[in-house]
């Protein structure tokens, strides 16, 4: 293997980020991928239903803000800006009635309002929460839909740290494939798990199976669980401080469950929202039919997509359509026709959806976010400041990391 100026681990967006403003600022770099694909969890597959799919990220949040969406423009995507209000609410099998509908709006912004004005100790979003099932409802979006995370597992000062994601668009062609079109010319060896940094010296030795690398520095963008789970090694063992915020970052989960359903709308109309409430937190929300597709996509998160990609793709199956069934009738039933669950908690190089600050950890990332000897930085969505857990923010994060590290080359 040749040496380079700097070893970036990871080929996902903030990899692929941080290799292009390097190239840019004429350094060499080498990207190191354990998974044999560029993208990480921006993934776009047409094998499930013969149409592109996003089983990573879907949405370009704050498109505004958000370096991906210029690329879709000029990649002549189709994009739908999608209103994350919600059309259609159940409690179990019955319909919520407009005065219920109209007051989980009010509850989601009076929680936003809590959310914003809280000087407490207590810093688990749980403590903002009531009985009253419209304002569970709202937490249900907040937490598992939104974070990954139940609301007793998220930190408020994390919550309120995250930007407003609006506007939001959704691609036909898939987020997934742009990221890997936008990465395309980046030069990157695939099936390459790092297993040792060894910044001990003047520079850093990276190594796996595969050989070593020697550089001036590395950038690191995997994620906190699998930093966690100690899959790469670092010699010497990198601050204490840094091992606390990776352990204090772990990763939530949201889980797609996608089915498709012939020649039956059920009433709804395409980019719908629908939530279903249901005891202990086993509540599922569709996006309906996107860009009128056959398609319903089903969304568990938090503890229970855990337990979700625990059970198997079938288990999965048959809860989305015997929940659908329950509202729609038993003749919808035979009109589905496919169904597929994502598994990011069972990808090793992954282990999760993205990161959510456990409470009382908030300033994990800042921590994390701070370079270790002058050589040795880290990246990805979780230390994507107010984007964090976003694929833009994930490649922003990348391109900063790159920026510290040409500093200290000189």
């Amino acid at each position: 293997m040749t040496d380079c100026d700097v070893v970036v681990i990871g080929a996902g967006a903030a990899g692929l980020g941080a290799a292009k403003r390097l190239r840019a600022e004429g350094r060499s770099v080498i990207v190191l991928e354990a998974m044999d694909r560029i993208g990480g969890r921006a993934w776009t597959s047409s094998d499930w239903f013969g149409l592109p799919f996003d089983i990573g990220c879907a949405w370009l949040h704050a498109a505004d803000r958000n370096p991906f969406f210029p690329e879709a423009e000029a990649a002549g995507w189709t994009m739908h800006h999608h209103h994350m209000g919600l059309e259609h609410l159940y409690f179990g099998g019955r319909k919520a009635t407009p005065e219920e509908l109209a007051a989980m709006e009010a509850a989601d912004a009076e929680l936003a309002r809590r959310i914003e004005a809280h000087d407490g100790p207590e810093d688990r979003l749980s403590a903002l929460m009531t009985e009253d099932p419209t304002v569970r409802a709202a937490a249900t979006f907040a937490g598992p839909m939104d974070f990954g995370k139940d609301d007793d597992e998220i930190s408020i000062q994390d919550f309120r740290q995250a930007a407003d994601l609006d506007p939001n668009y959704f691609t036909l062609e898939g987020f997934g494939a742009l990221v890997a079109r936008w990465g395309a010319d980046v030069q990157v060896r695939t099936g390459c798990p790092v297993r040792l940094v060894d910044w001990s010296g003047q520079g850093v030795v990276v190594s796996g199976d595969w050989g070593t690398i020697r550089a001036g520095a590395v950038i690191c963008t995997a994620s906190p669980a699998v930093l966690a789970f100690e899959e790469i090694r670092f010699n010497p063992p990198l601050p204490v401080s840094h091992v606390e915020a990776i352990f204090d970052l772990p990763m939530g989960l949201l889980t797609k469950i996608p089915l498709r359903i012939e020649g039956e709308r059920m009433g709804l109309n395409p980019f719908d929202d629908l939530l279903i409430e249901r005891f202990a937190r086993h509540d599922i929300y569709f996006l309906c039919f996107p860009f009128d597709l056959d398609l319903m996509v089903g969304f568990v998160g938090g503890d229970f997509a855990w337990e979700m990609e625990a059970a198997g793709v079938d288990a999965a199956v048959d809860f989305t359509t015997n929940r659908l069934v329950e509202i729609f009738g038993s003749d919808l039933r035979g009109k589905i026709r496919d169904g597929h669950m994502t598994n990011w908690s069972a990808e090793r190089w992954v282990r999760g959806a993205y990161a959510a600050a456990s409470p009382g950890r908030s300033g994990a990332r800042s921590v994390l976010a701070q370079p270790v000897g002058e050589r040795l930085v880290f990246a990805g969505e979780h230390l994507a400041g107010p984007l964090m857990q976003t694929c833009g923010g994930a490649r922003l994060s990348g391109e900063a990391a790159a920026a510290r590290v040409s500093a200290f080359l000189g």
